[in-house]
């Protein structure tokens, strides 16, 4: 005769609490073990928050390019070849001079590549450029 295997209507569960108090001890082990190290860093002394008095800002050069593609130094209408000659001259005066150029948005990126240029090769070595939106 055959035997018949029949299953069992009971379920077999598996006991987790030792592997839970096991889960713990490891735990509690690690973080008694493990040394904390305070990371070396840069001290960094930071500027105060009020303004400083006394002390005159120097003010930049303004070279404005606008939509037509006419460079203005200071609010003077300039030839673009003439720019570097120009700076030239205005930082025979100024020594501490630096130039903000602000380029129109329609204006050509070549010309304020020429321009820029041309501030460099007068010696200037602090350019700023900034878009004027119309």
């Amino acid at each position: 005769m055959r035997k018949r295997l029949t299953m069992s209507d009971q379920s077999t569960e598996v006991d987790m609490t030792p592997m839970l108090d096991i889960v713990f001890i490891m735990l509690i082990f690690f973080i008694v073990t493990t040394s904390f190290v305070k990371e070396s860093g840069i001290s960094i002394d930071r500027p105060l928050q009020s303004p400083i008095t006394g002390i005159n800002k120097p003010r930049p050069l303004v070279v404005e390019i606008n939509q037509l593609e006419d460079i203005f130094i200071s609010g003077r209408l300039v030839l673009q070849e003439a720019v570097q000659a120009n700076i030239e001259v205005a930082l025979s005066g100024r020594p501490d001079l630096f130039v903000l150029v602000k380029v129109d948005d329609s204006a050509g990126t070549g010309i304020l590549v020429d321009v820029v240029d041309q501030i460099k090769l007068a010696g200037i070595v602090q350019v700023t450029v900034s878009r004027i939106s119309g």
